[in-house]
Order: structure tokens, then sequence, then C-alpha cells
């Protein structure tokens, strides 16, 4: 059967099995991440030739009023990009979802660069809406542009710690080697108590910044999908805890997923070490690459991608081909279409008017 039974454990195991190894395998394509997701539904359709998968797309069910839903494959599907009539079949194996959910759309945003023949190839497809050059942040869920380190060098080999810092230009460079001479270290944790530490400086972090954090449940979730895999991570000086991160080692790629740094001594650079400090925990394992995340802008004047490049400047970045939705109900996609950015703009304004809601409180206590 094309769509998998989620509780066949046989298939649940081989289908697993292909997403992990999949060379544009990604950590949201893996069925453990609806534990993640535990709001979404969750489903998996796959192409099958000669008793063996060979493209697969796990997909998020995101329920609506009236009895309709939003499909979503988040960084997938996993196929061979090249091989268009593919491309169609494993996108063809997800009708039945379709129909079973009176699917609005189904988004895909594979983990695949950007490539003008595939783009034109993309917006040729009747009913499908590309989202990627001159897409702002309102119009896309995931950022084009991501920033990735590769910890391999082009021989296959893992780098060495030394060609690993001749990477990152010199400001970053000298972040970590300042920091680590001044007495920073790194230390990691598996404990509730660790959670709960990285949680606090993550929150603090988001406040400062006025941005939206996830609760602390939310983490454990995360840790029960990925395990071991998953590494919370803290840089600490003398006994005061400066910075933290958890970060996902999704079968040799890294995905630092969230972090945040508080305002003591952050004149040591705290996350320059904690990002390096990972990127070396990567080499001792022998992962292939370390992903930063997204930004949406190539922007100059945006902090967090000046941080970001500093690290990037050999590899530079990784410019992703974006989403697509494939339409199923125009008119429904049309109503979404005008209402999903008004409620990410809602959801900004709301963290950032109780960020500084907080901020008065603080200064009139204080």
């Amino acid at each position: 059967m094309p769509v998998l039974d989620l509780t066949d454990a046989a298939a649940v195991d081989r289908y697993s099995t292909f997403v992990q190894s999949h060379p544009h395998r990604a950590l949201t394509q893996d069925l453990r991440w609806g534990i993640v997701k535990d709001d979404w539904g969750q489903e998996a359709v796959y192409v099958e030739e000669d008793g063996e998968i060979v493209a697969a797309m796990t997909v998020l069910v995101r329920r609506l009023p009236g009895g309709f839903s939003v499909l979503y494959a988040p960084r997938g599907p996993l196929v061979d990009w090249d091989d268009r009539a593919m491309v169609l079949r494993v996108l063809a194996e997800a009708d039945p979802l379709v129909r079973r959910h009176r699917a609005i759309m189904l988004r895909i945003d594979p983990e695949v660069r950007f490539d003008a023949g595939l783009d034109s190839w993309l917006r040729a497809q009747q009913g499908w809406v590309v989202k990627n050059v001159g897409a702002g942040k309102d119009d896309i869920v995931q950022p084009r542009y991501t920033m990735v380190v590769y910890l391999r060098g082009e021989d296959g080999r893992p780098l060495d710690e030394e060609a690993l810092l001749k990477k990152y230009d010199g400001s970053a460079r000298n972040r970590v080697r300042s920091g680590k001479k001044k007495g920073l270290y790194s230390v990691s944790g598996e404990s509730d108590e660790d959670l709960r530490t990285f949680h606090e400086i993550y929150s603090y972090m988001a406040r400062r910044n006025e941005i939206t954090a996830r609760e602390l449940p939310y983490f454990h979730r995360l840790r029960e999908a990925f395990g071991p895999r998953m590494r919370v991570q803290h840089v600490r000086h003398e006994e005061d805890t400066l910075a933290s991160s958890v970060t996902v080692d999704y079968h040799g790629k890294l995905y630092y997923l969230y972090a945040g740094s508080n305002d003591v001594k952050r004149n040591l650079g705290p996350n320059q070490v904690m990002n390096h400090d990972l990127m070396v925990w990567g080499l001792e394992n022998g992962a292939e690459s370390y992903d930063m995340g997204g930004v949406f802008a190539l922007d100059s004047s945006d902090g967090l991608y000046v941080f970001k490049r500093a690290f990037c400047k050999a590899d530079g970045v990784t410019e992703l081909i974006g989403e697509v939705d494939i339409v199923h109900n125009r008119a429904l996609y049309a109503v979404l279409a005008r209402l999903l950015p008004r409620v990410q703009r809602g959801r900004r304004a709301v963290a950032a008017g109780l960020s500084q809601a907080r901020k008065r409180l603080r200064d009139r206590r204080g």
C-alpha cells in the first residue's frame, strides 16, 4: 500500500530506515516528529520499486473548522529531485490523504537547493503555488536561506578542529579562542534540571528579543522523540551558566534548533563558544553538517544573520527552493492565503506586547 500503515511495526521500521538514510533526510520527515507536533495528525506515503522504497513523504495533518484540513510535509518529500516523474509519483500517492482529510492544500518545502530549472518546472505545474524569490516572512513558514557549516573535507573525511576554525571569519574565530582562554567551557546534560535551565535562558532571550518562546513540555516531547540524539548544552564561566541550547544529531546532520543567552558576562562570547563546541561534538561523531537554522533575508543589519554568517564564511549561505502549495480547493485556499499572514503578524505583535509589558513591570519593581 502506498499509504503507510502506522500500526504495522515492520512497515514503520522499513519506512524509517529509508528516511534516516536518504541524502535529503531531515528530522521533520522522521515519523517521530509526530511526537513533537502532537497537536497535528500524521500520515506517510511512499513509492516502492522491486521491493524497495525509493521515495517517501511524511505528512502532518492540521484539522480546520468544517471538517477541512491542511497537509504539510515539512522538508519533504524525500525523493531524487532530478527525477521529475518520481516527484510526481510520490506526490500522487498523497491523493488518498487529500480525499480522506478533505485537504485544502498540500504544502511541501524540501531541503533542496534553489535551482532555476527546478523552479521553472515547479511553476509550470497546474494548481501549484511556488513561494521563494521575493517571499517575505509572512508568506512562508520556513526561512529560505539556511546557514550550514559542512564538517567534512572534499575527501569526505571529518575535519579536525583547526580546519573547522579556519572556516569561520576572523571575528568568530577570535571570539571562540578568546572565550576559551577566559575560562568558558561547555557541558551537556540529560536531566530534567538541564532542560529547565535551558528553558529559563531560552525564555529570557525570547522576552529580550520580543519573540515567541515554546513552552517547556515541547522540549520534553523533543527529548522523548529523539532520545540521546538530542543534546542539551550549556556554556559556563566559573559557576555561572551564560548560554544554553538544544541540538539534534539526525544521523549525521546536526540541527541547532533552539538557543539562548542571558545578560551575564555576554562580553565573553558564550554563544560563539557554544556553537563551536557543538560542531566539535559533531566532528567527534563523524557528522557531515551543522545547520545553524535559517534567515528570511540576507540583511547585514540583522544581528542574527551576521552572527551565523561569521561561522559560514567558507561555506556561504544555502538557498533552498522554498515552499510549494499544491492546491486542491482554490476557494478556501484563497481565504487561507489572506488570513495566514495576518495571523503571523498578530502572533509577533502579541509576543512583542507581552515582552514590553514584562519590561515595564520589572522597571516599576526595580
